[in-house]
Formats: C-alpha cells, sequence, structure tokens
C-alpha cells in the first residue's frame, strides 16, 4: 500500500508544494552546509570496501575461472530472459514480480526499468523502484535516484520525477547538476517554464552553478513552442550567471532560428561561429540549406550545400526541398548532380533514379535519358510508374508518338500500374493527335479503368512538367460538386474520363 501511494505522488503534487523545499522564512531547505561534500563515486552503493587480493590460483585454477564465469553468464542471461518473458505477459505487475521473486540484481533492476519504458508503462516506474530500493538500504544514493529522475524525465513525467527529488533530501541525499537539469528540461519540454525556472532558480540557492547545458535545453524548448523573444533573454540570462554560450550553443542557435525562418538571426549567429572558429556542425549546416529552400534563395543555399555536401547523408525531406527549388529555377541539370551526390552516399534508390531520370526528361535529352536507363538495367533496377511516367511526360512533350506508344505497351512487361498521371499523359496525348483508342481499349480490357483512381507519381515530377489538362480538369469538376456527390461516388478512371468528356462537349 506504501508503494502504491508513493506511485500517485506525481499525481497529487502541485507544482509549488508549499514546497516543504521552503521553510518558514522561505529560504531553501537546500542549504549548502546541510550535505557532506562527496563526489558520486563515493557513494555506498558505487565503492564496496576493498578487497584483499587472492593468492594466484594453482595450475588449472585459471581455467575453472574461465568455466564459473561462463557458467555465470549463462544462468545470468537465463535469469535475465525469464524476467522480461515475466512482463511481457498481458497484465504483468512488475510489483508482484519482484514480490515473487524476493530481489532483483542491479541489472535485472535496470533492464526492467527499461522494459517498462519501451512499453508505454512508465508510470510503473517509481512504485518498482521503491520497492526495489527498499530490499537493500544501500541501493537509497544519489546515483541510482539520479537514473530514475533521467528515465522519468526523459518520459516528461515532470511531476514523478520531483516526487523522487523530494524523496531523496528527505533522505539527506544531495541532489546533483545532472538531477536538477533533466527535470528543468522536463518541466520545459513540457510548456511550463514558469516551473522549470522556478527549479533553475532552486539550483542555484543550493550552490549549484547552470552550466551551458542547462541553458541549453531552455533554448531548445523555446524554439519547440516558437518563443522566440524568450530564446533571447535566455541567452541574456546566461551571461550574466557567467555562463557564455559555447559552440554547442551556438550550433542550437542556428538549428533553431533556421526551422522559425529567422534568416537574419541565423545569419547573426553564423558569423559569430566563424569569427571565433568554432566548431559548425553538419546539422547546423543543413538546417540552413533547409531555411533557404524553403525561402527559395537558390545561391545561399547552393553554397551551404556545398560544404555539407561530403560530410552528411541529407533526408529525403531536404533531398526533395533543395530539388523544388532546382526545378522552379529551371536548373534541371542540377537534379542530375543532386541524384550523384545522393547515391554517393546512401546508394541508388528509388529518388536517386527520379532525379536524374528527371533532369534529363525536363531537358528533353534523349540520350541523357537513354543513359540512366541503362544504368538501371546494368543496376537491375526495377521500374515504378513514376520513372515510367517521367519518360511518357518528356516524349509527350517532345510528341514523339512512336516511343510514346512503344512504352506505353511495354509498362506490363515492366510491371507498372498505371496511375491517373499515367491516364492524364494518354488523354492529353490524344486531344495533340495521338491515336490512343487501342491503349484505351486494351487497358478497359484488362479492367484498368474500372479500378479505383490512385496517384502514384512522384510529386516532384508533376512540379517539373505541371498536371496536364486532364488532370486539372478532374479537379475543377470534382471540386465544382457537392461534398455529398464527392463521398457517394466510388472514383474510377472510367467515370473520371466520361466526366471530362461530356464536360468539354458541353463547352
Amino acid at each position: 500500500m506504501e508503494n502504491a501511494i508513493a506511485l500517485n505522488l506525481d499525481c497529487k503534487i502541485t507544482l509549488r508544494w508549499q514546497f516543504s523545499l521552503i521553510d518558514s522564512n522561505k529560504k531553501s531547505i537546500f542549504i549548502k552546509s546541510q550535505f557532506p561534500k562527496r563526489t558520486r563515486h563515493c557513494c555506498s552503493c558505487c565503492l564496496s570496501s576493498p578487497r584483499p587480493s587472492s593468492p594466484p590460483p594453482p595450475d588449472g585454477g585459471s581455467s575453472r575461472t574461465h568455466t564459473t564465469l561462463l557458467v555465470e553468464t549463462y544462468h545470468h542471461h537465463r535469469r535475465l530472459r525469464a524476467l522480461l518473458e515475466k512482463l511481457e505477459k498481458e497484465g504483468s505487475c512488475p510489483l508482484q514480480i519482484l514480490r515473487h521473486d524476493g530481489d532483483w540484481t542491479k541489472n535485472d533492476f535496470w533492464a526492467a526499468i527499461r522494459f517498462l519504458r519501451h512499453a508505454s508503462r512508465s508510470n510503473e516506474i517509481l512504485q518498482v523502484f521503491h520497492m526495489w530500493k527498499n530490499i537493500e538500504k544501500s541501493r537509497i544514493n544519489e546515483l541510482n535516484y539520479e537514473k530514475i529522475i533521467g528515465f522519468l524525465c526523459e518520459e516528461r513525467m515532470a511531476g514523478a520525477a520531483v516526487a523522487a527529488l523530494l524523496e531523496m533530501v528527505d533522505y539527506g541525499l544531495r541532489p546533483s547538476l545532472e538531477i536538477y537539469n533533466s527535470i528543468i528540461h522536463a518541466y520545459a519540454g513540457n510548456g511550463n517554464f514558469d516551473d522549470a525556472m522556478f527549479f533553475l532558480k532552486e539550483m542555484k540557492e543550493i550552490g549549484l552553478e547552470p552550466e551551458t547545458d542547462t541553458y541549453d535545453g531552455l533554448i531548445k524548448a523555446y524554439g519547440q513552442y516558437k518563443m522566440y523573444d524568450e530564446i533571447s533573454t535566455c541567452l541574456k540570462m546566461m551571461e550574466s550567471d557567467g555562463c557564455p554560450p559555447d559552440h554547442f550553443t551556438y550550433n542550437l542557435l542556428i538549428r533553431e532560428f533556421s526551422h522559425g525562418g529567422l534568416l537574419q538571426k541565423m545569419e547573426r549567429v553564423h558569423r559569430i561561429v566563424i569569427s571565433k572558429q568554432m566548431n559548425l556542425q553538419p546539422n547546423s549546416l543543413v538546417a540552413m540549406v533547409e531555411a533557404y529552400a524553403n525561402f527559395g534563395i537558390l545561391d545561399k543555399m547552393e553554397k551551404v550545400y556545398r560544404k555539407v555536401a561530403n560530410s552528411i547523408s541529407l533526408k529525403e525531406d531536404t533531398v526533395r526541398k533543395l530539388a523544388e527549388v532546382y526545378i522552379k529555377n529551371l536548373m534541371y541539370s542540377r537534379l542530375d548532380d543532386l541524384g550523384i551526390d545522393l547515391s554517393s552516399r546512401s546508394g541508388r534508390d528509388d529518388l536517386v533514379w527520379c532525379l536524374r531520370l528527371l533532369s534529363h526528361a525536363c531537358l528533353l535529352s534523349r540520350k541523357g535519358m537513354d543513359s540512366v536507363i541503362r544504368e538501371m538495367d546494368e543496376a537491375k533496377a526495377s521500374w515504378n510508374v513514376t520513372i515510367a511516367n517521367i519518360i511518357l511526360l518528356a516524349y509527350l512533350k517532345m510528341k514523339d508518338f512512336k516511343h510514346l506508344r512503344s512504352l506505353l505497351s511495354q509498362l506490363q512487361s515492366h510491371r507498372v500500374r498505371p496511375d491517373i498521371t499515367t491516364i492524364g499523359i494518354l488523354i492529353d496525348a490524344i486531344e495533340r493527335g495521338f491515336d490512343g483508342s487501342e491503349t484505351l481499349e486494351t487497358w478497359r480490357k484488362m479492367g484498368l479503368l474500372h479500378r479505383a483512381v490512385e496517384l502514384k507519381t512522384d510529386s516532384l515530377v508533376l512540379a517539373a512538367f505541371g498536371k496536364g489538362h486532364f488532370l486539372r480538369d478532374c479537379e475543377a469538376i470534382y471540386t465544382s460538386l457537392e461534398p455529398e456527390a464527392r463521398d457517394k461516388k466510388r472514383w474510377t478512371y472510367h467515370i473520371l474520363i466520361d466526366l471530362v468528356t461530356r464536360h468539354k462537349a458541353k463547352q
């Protein structure tokens, strides 16, 4: 029952606690002289009393010792596996398991705690810790509390973490800087900045000086909630506390200002980093690339991209942003360069082939497209509807109906199922004089035209070539319908073709 009550502390404790941390004179109870100075490794739990060195084993002792270690390791893994199997059972109660087992070793206990975290059962951590530490009083130490509070704060359970903090103070243990940092960052991450600042003040009152990491966590949280004025205030507080920003702080500022689209502030901090000859982290450069790409600032985007191109693999979203800027600026050859850069770091995936083929298709270079297709064949890369539609769109733009017809007939052999973009290419080609009746009839017999409409083509293709007449007509007709009419229909290619045909006939 006592453990169950302890579990609910995080629900009942309010943030000012009427703070049993504050005495009647409203001064902190955490007075420095209350706690003897000790380093973390001096904890009673961390070091056992030194043992006298044992004499060397007789002949054969070494092999027997090795065998003993193997046996102990085997039993340890077996016991740990059995414990995790018990915890994995539906409706399992770690308290009952611990009570039944009698005790857990340190390794078993922390393995159970990690399991509870990963199983989204973090609300059980504190009460399991209470029971485990009470079995052996030497477990009541700063290091164990620091780890437990760290786990709780990573799960954003700030109330439970503060409950553990109060408890360790009741035991006469001194909270560490890491504990306060964890609690401050947890409250800030939850958007409770008043509570975060309360513990920052409390931390100073007990003689713990904040470090840059303390403020970096606040800055990150302010950026998360787009509170950029508060970031400036936080920087001033750092300076006044004699804790100037270091290169980690400046890199963090670059990223947060980049994500917020504050280009002038981002560039100002970037200049400071350069002037101070500090290390500029690759992910900070990536954030700058993304910021410039979001605003379509081509020259600055390319300048920063060249710095980061060989040092880090860009995420797919970032690559797409770069590609969109190149497409908007009609710099199609850059798409091929981007694809080659990407393949050198992450291999030749679908996006790489899309970028490279799209580059030559937009330039209407049949030779370039053939070259990329040969590379795909050599690499045994499979086709998809994006690859097929890129080539079809290029043939349509060149009015190369011979190759257009040939590729349409080969889609099935390439195991490519047409989507709405492919249908649109065919209908647009028919309007331009292409005889597509045979293809339409084939697709009708295959049942393709009666399938539900799909859009599987990469958005970069539509950004480069546009949607075409058929797709735009489909969108216009669809949006003109009443919401009920949209929902009632099962939209198939046949229905869309029929609607667009009747619509044009009326016009």
